[in-house]
Parts: structure tokens; C-alpha cells; sequence
């Protein structure tokens, strides 16, 4: 998928139905001049639904349609007929979206399962018909009510990468280089900073014909929690990983400092990130010999960690391995 189809972030306006308002109608037939009140109730509003769609990766479908409005319930009718419910306007996103007011910042909706309904917005509920309003004092009773009107607001739509492993350094770790061996994703590589700007995913194949997802998070920065080098919009989709690969390269100036400035822009982010099961990868280990990687690894004494190049293939199946330890342990 280009980066220029992938959104991740839309607003947009919805409006759910106007209930129908009831019917106010009085009985009058060829041999009953004076009939008692008839009049029905009028239809609901029509409401806002998402559905989650597993086929669905981004929100570019909603990008250029920001106006969604449900149709509006019917009137009641004589004979005591209801109204016809207003048309129910489906929305349908890709799983991990949460949707947000616009104004407030409050957290309406989540959507996480294919095929999974949620009513977003309901519809005004339609009048009652005079004929709820009869009495033994009031018994032709010449009103109805009105319905109720629909929910209206502007939305935020985020979308939160679903997967299994997210890979998280800084730009030319080599995060997109490991995602395109280890599976058929085709992520744009290139050697200078934020080559990948938008997420990208990849199946990838393991033992007995299974597998599990991995994503390419777009590099972080020192600073990105506050919103540094579109930091928000790239760590929003770690959220959602089960587990965290934090990618160091082997040509890194500080490898112990680059790997606690990730984890201190994680927890800065959200703490609870922090307590996501990960794993440390030092990547790019096809430039280290085995007494450079000693010396790494002892600035890492506390910390599990692998050396991999995804050049040369080095430990990539070990790694793999490693995974899917972690994976199942969850």
C-alpha cells in the first residue's frame, strides 16, 4: 500500500435521524362522523453504526466522504400506523479504530473484531400518536408528539495498528529491512532518516504452517511522545502490539543510551507500554566481529537480547524462534 492510501486519522461530521413525529389523526368514516383518536407513532431516526471489516487497512475510504448523516424516521399515519424507521447509516472501519469526540477528546467507540457492531450514534426516538393520550376526561385528544431529534458531532477516527509484533527504534535501524526478509511486505528501504512514514505490515511464515503479524512502526525520535517528528501519530499504533522489538543498530554511537531514550519516550508516551513483553535486537551484526559483539553485549547485562542481520540472514531464524517463544507465553 502507498504511503499517499494510507490514513490513519480523519474527522468527520455525523448525524443520526430525526424521530418521526406522531400522528395527531381523528377517525372519520362514511358511519363514524366523531371517531375516537387513530393516530400512530412515528418512526425512530436512523442511527450511526460502525462495523469492523478485517479487510479494511486504513481510513482512506472516509477521507473525502465527512459528512455522514442517517435518514430521518417517518411521520405516523391514521389507523394507528407507526412511522418507517429512518435508513441506519453503517459505517465500516478497519479493526484497532477508536473513534473520539472532536470537541471533548472523550472516547466513544473501539472497534476490534470482524464484523463487530456498534451504535455510534442513536436516532431520535419517534413521537407517540394520540392515541396514547386518550383519557376518560380527554377522550378525542387533537395533539402528538413531536420526535426526538438526532445526535449530531464532529468525530475523530484513529486507527491502531493490529498486530502481534511491533518494531520499534529509531529511523535506519533497519526495521523495515527485517519486515521485508521475514516476510513479502515491500516496505520503501533507503539510507537516510524516515524512509517509512506510514505503518507497515507483513505475515510472517513460521513452523508447521503457522504465523504471526508484524508491523514496521515509522522511526522514533528523541522527543516523539510530545509530538516531535509526528512522534504521536507514530506511537499511537505501538499500543496495540502485543509485543515490542526494539531494534538498536550495530553502528549506533551509544547503543545502551539509543535503547533507554526508546524506552523513555515508550513510558513518556504511556506507561503501560512499559509493560508490554519485548525484546532487544541489535541489528546490522554482519559489521560486528565476535569481540565488538562482546563488548555490546556487556553493556546489556540485564537485558535479552539477540544480534541479527537481515543482509545476511544472521540468526534471523533464531530470532523468529524467539518470537514466537514470547508470542506463546502470552
Amino acid at each position: 500500500m502507498s504511503e499517499s492510501n494510507f490514513v490513519d486519522y480523519v474527522k468527520i461530521f455525523c448525524q443520526s435521524g430525526n424521530g418521526g413525529p406522531g400522528s395527531a389523526h381523528l377517525r372519520r368514516e362514511k358511519f363514524v362522523p366523531k371517531g375516537g383518536p387513530d393516530g400512530g407513532d412515528g418512526g425512530r431516526g436512523g442511527h450511526i453504526i460502525l462495523k469492523g471489516n478485517s479487510q479494511l487497512w486504513t481510513l482512506l475510504h472516509l477521507k473525502y466522504h465527512r459528512h455522514i448523516k442517517a435518514g430521518h424516521g417517518g411521520h405516523g399515519g391514521k389507523q394507528c400506523r407507526f412511522g418507517a424507521s429512518g435508513e441506519d447509516k453503517v459505517i465500516e472501519v478497519p479493526l484497532g479504530t477508536v473513534v473520539k469526540d472532536a470537541e471533548s477528546g472523550n472516547f466513544l467507540a473501539e472497534v476490534t473484531h470482524e464484523g463487530e457492531t456498534l451504535i455510534l450514534f442513536e436516532g431520535g426516538r419517534g413521537g407517540l400518536g394520540n392515541t396514547h393520550f386518550k383519557s376518560a376526561t380527554q377522550q378525542t385528544p387533537r395533539f402528538a408528539q413531536p420526535g426526538e431529534p438526532g445526535i449530531e458531532a464532529w468525530v475523530i477516527m484513529e486507527l491502531k495498528i493490529l498486530a502481534d509484533v511491533g518494531l520499534v527504534g529509531f529511523p535506519s535501524s533497519g526495521k523495515s529491512t527485517l519486515l521485508s526478509v521475514v516476510s513479502a511486505a515491500k516496505p520503501k528501504i533507503a539510507d537516510y532518516p524516515f524512509t517509512t512514514l506510514v505503518p507497515n505490515i507483513g505475515i510472517v511464515s513460521y513452523r508447521d504452517q503457522q504465523s504471526f503479524v508484524m508491523a514496521d512502526i515509522p522511526g522514533i525520535i528523541e522527543g516523539a511522545h510530545a509530538g516531535r517528528g509526528l512522534g504521536l501519530r507514530f506511537l499511537r499504533h505501538i499500543e496495540r502490539n502485543a509485543m515490542l522489538l526494539i531494534l538498536v543498530p550495530a553502528d549506533s554511537k551509544d547503543h545502551r543510551k539509543e535503547y533507554f531514550i526508546l524506552m523513555d519516550e515508550l513510558g513518556k508516551y504511556n506507561p503501560e507500554l512499559l509493560d508490554k513483553q519485548r525484546f532487544l535486537v541489535i541489528s546490522k551484526a554482519d559489521m560486528l566481529d565476535d569481540v565488538l559483539m562482546a563488548e555490546i553485549s556487556r553493556l546489556f547485562p540485564d537485558i535479552p537480547h539477540l544480534f541479527i542481520s537481515s543482509v545476511s540472514g544472521y540468526q534471523i531464524v533464531a530470532l523468529k524462534d524467539k518470537i514466537w517463544q514470547i508470542l506463546k507465553e502470552n
